[in-house]
């Protein structure tokens, strides 16, 4: 077991960082400008996010203009992206796209784009090899400025790089490339990245997203605390954050090369550690909250009752949890209080009839109880539930299973034994905007892997999962935002296979 300290961490980042340099390896290209706490972040004024935006160095100035001016009409609650007057401050300030590319579903046979053209003018997204020629084309005119278009590209082959550009009026106005997804029951081996706790802050760090793009992963999982910080039910504000998400540079460059996947947590949803429906928050404002939340990212298909879905990569299944709109306050701590009643049906299903060879379960806030006495996690809304999930697990062997969550902010990963003698691992990565948490390691360790306090670690997680191999495996890495592995654990299959009773 591992407990860091944020000193610890900064010497052994300096004396890692001094290995590189003399090795001539990677080191920090872009340094901070401006360094924006979680407080401020949460304060959410104009003048901390510009300086969030200006925070690793200051963006043109048409964009920046953009943002501030579309700013202050976004302050009116009902204002949205297909307001004339937004739309006008686009073509003022020469903006094709307010929003996108951003990548997301990816299949073995295709990719989906999400994109807010700002014009009429028509536009084309070409399709090429990864040698540049060209597969195909989709000219495309939008029908309402400010709007979201999403465009499903297929017929492409699977485990493929492939790069695209996006045209209008003879000019390029984006540009980027992807990975198509293995087949299934292919040998091969396929990369996931996932973190959570971006809170503003970490959307701006180029040397965070740079790193995470040299891994090429073939997608990444986002598990909450993302752009939106604590706007409750002010629409506007909502979709000012997105904007200043969607303008950022940083950010850009992570959405229009990697397909990502979306989950809520808390300042996504509304505020610190609110759910379900607080006082004052009826069910219209959360169905308005749902479709915000599904206009502004790009994951496979919702459900109607909540924002999770499965999808499949390769031999991997995706399955992302809603943990915080269906949460039933008035039934806490009993059956169905954390995921609802249709939510968990659908789960166990989705556990039932996967043929992946591994599942990757997300869940917003920690699926354990050993950080700050599951504050705000399963282990204080509903136990019996997730038992019932982890002996549907074994009882059915459902073999490949892998736990991970979000909201605490630091690193960690552990155990969850079960009376069987088998165990689940879970791994707490919360750590993209390097903000303070609770300490690294919890208060009983005896199942802990390792733990890093929050503040100054920027960091990712990711899956490595070889199935070319004759016994397959996932190995794990801990990365921070220079490239240095922190922490590297290999998990052959034979431990993801619960015990036979």
């Amino acid at each position: 077991m591992k407990s860091f300290s944020v000193y610890n961490y900064l010497f052994v980042l300096c004396f890692l960082s001094l290995i590189e340099t003399a090795l001539g390896q990677k080191s920090l290209e872009v340094k901070p400008r401006h360094h924006i706490t979680l407080k401020q972040a949460h304060q959410g004024t104009p003048y901390i996010d510009s300086l969030l935006l200006e925070s690793y160095g200051r963006p043109k100035s048409n964009i920046l203009a953009f943002y501030l001016e579309s700013r202050t009409i976004f302050e009116q609650e009902k204002a949205a992206f297909t307001d004339p007057k937004i739309i006008a401050l686009a073509e003022k300030h020469q903006i094709d796209l307010i929003s996108g590319p951003m990548l997301g579903d990816v299949q073995p046979d295709g990719i989906t784009f999400r994109l807010r053209p700002a014009h009429l003018e028509p536009l084309q997204l070409n399709i090429h090899t990864a040698s540049g020629t060209l597969v195909n084309s989709y000219p495309f005119q939008h029908q309402k400025p400010g709007a979201t278009y999403r465009i499903k590209v297929d017929k492409l082959h699977p485990a493929t790089s492939y790069k695209y550009e996006i045209l209008g009026d003879n000019k390029l106005v984006a540009k980027g490339r992807f990975n198509t997804a293995p087949k299934e029951s292919t040998k091969t081996e396929t990369r996931i990245a996932f973190s959570s706790g971006f809170h503003k802050i970490g959307l701006h760090n180029p040397n965070l997203i740079q790193t995470i793009l040299e891994r090429e992963p073939t997608a990444m999982l986002l598990l909450g605390d993302l752009a939106v910080d604590d706007r409750d039910t002010h629409w506007g504000l909502h979709r000012s954050d997105y904007l200043l998400r969607d303008v950022a540079p940083a950010f850009q460059k992570l959405a229009a090369h990697i397909p990502i996947y979306a989950s809520w947590d808390d300042h996504d949803y509304l505020n610190n550690d609110l759910s379900g429906l607080p006082k004052g928050v009826t069910k219209e404002d959360r169905d308005s909250l749902r479709t915000l939340w599904r206009d502004n990212w790009n994951n496979p298909k919702n459900l109607g009752e909540g924002i999770y879905f499965n999808t499949q990569i390769g031999d991997v299944e995706i399955i992302m949890l809603d943990t915080r709109s269906c949460r039933d306050l008035k039934k806490r701590v009993r059956y169905g209080s954390y995921l609802g009643e249709e939510q968990m049906t659908w789960l166990k299903k989705v556990l039932q009839k996967s043929t992946a060879k591994f599942k990757i379960i997300s869940s917003g806030t920690m699926w354990s109880d050993y950080v700050t006495k599951a504050k705000d996690s399963w282990g204080t809304w509903d136990i019996k539930a997730r038992e019932e999930i982890f002996n549907l697990i074994e009882k059915e062997n459902i073999n490949g299973v892998l736990l991970i969550s979000g909201d605490r902010h630091g690193a960690r990963a552990f155990t969850l034994p079960q009376p069987s003698g088998f165990e689940f691992y879970e791994f707490e990565i919360a750590s993209m905007g390097g903000v303070p948490g609770p300490p690294a390691m919890a208060e009983d360790d005896t199942h802990q892997l390792f733990g890093y306090e929050g503040l100054g670690l920027k960091a990712f997680g990711e899956f490595t999962f070889n199935t070319e191999k004759e016994k397959p495996e996932v190995t794990f890495r801990l990365i921070d935002e220079s490239g240095v592995i922190f922490e590297e654990y290999l998990l052959g299959y034979e431990k993801l296979i619960p015990i036979k009773s």
